[in-house]
């Protein structure tokens, strides 16, 4: 796969200011939804680098250093829990990588986008799984999931009984069985599935005794 293939065709046309954006967190039942919109220079080359989520966390951590050491331009989105159950998990997912957008300190002439298409004002090009065909989107994948993923190392040290620090506020076994021992935290995400159950049990519960 040449993950540079959609960079090269847009220098060819002289476009030299190119954002990749990506987010990550849609799943997890904690935390926001994070958004990273990276812009490269044209010489830019990181062997290995790829989709977040097949990379080891050593190299992430590894390449997200390189990357914010080399990129031009990097721009951050963060959406609540709070936002994510008034306006959904899709709706967020967009006005991240908007914020993300907004936020980048560069010239920003392209935006290639994984997956979403996004009202944005910029010419765009959205790619069904651009994190692993752009090498731009695959930079700005790392930029969020190392963001979102140090969000979680944070919670963890306040809240160590919950497991942040290995499921990251996923939905895993022992994750749910947490919640149901200890309760909810700020942060859930209320309109989920295990925390809508966890919660419709508490009131159930609460309206026998």
């Amino acid at each position: 796969m040449n993950l540079y293939e959609y960079e090269d065709a847009l220098y060819e046309k002289g476009i030299n200011y190119i954002a990749g954006v990506d987010e990550v967190g849609r799943g997890p039942l904690n935390g926001p939804v994070v958004s990273a919109c990276v812009v490269l220079s044209k010489d830019f080359v990181l062997e290995g680098l790829n989709d977040s989520k097949k990379l080891s966390e050593k190299k992430r951590n590894e390449y997200f250093d390189i990357i914010k050491e080399k990129a031009l331009g990097i721009g951050i989105g963060i959406v609540s829990a709070e936002e994510i159950d008034k306006i959904n998990i899709y709706e967020a997912s967009k006005k991240a990588m908007m914020l993300a957008i907004k936020n980048c300190n560069c010239k920003i002439e392209h935006v290639l986008i994984d997956a979403m298409k996004l009202d944005i004002g910029i010419p765009s090009t959205s790619i069904i799984k651009g994190d692993a065909k752009s090498i731009t989107i695959a930079a700005s994948s790392v930029i969020a999931k190392v963001t979102r993923d140090n969000m979680m190392y944070e919670l963890d040290k306040k809240y160590p009984m919950y497991g942040y620090a290995s499921h990251k506020g996923y939905p895993t076994k022992k994750h749910i069985e947490a919640i149901y021992k200890y309760g909810l935290i700020d942060g859930y995400r209320k309109t989920y599935a295990p925390v809508k159950d966890y919660l419709s049990k508490c009131d159930v519960i609460t309206s026998d005794r």
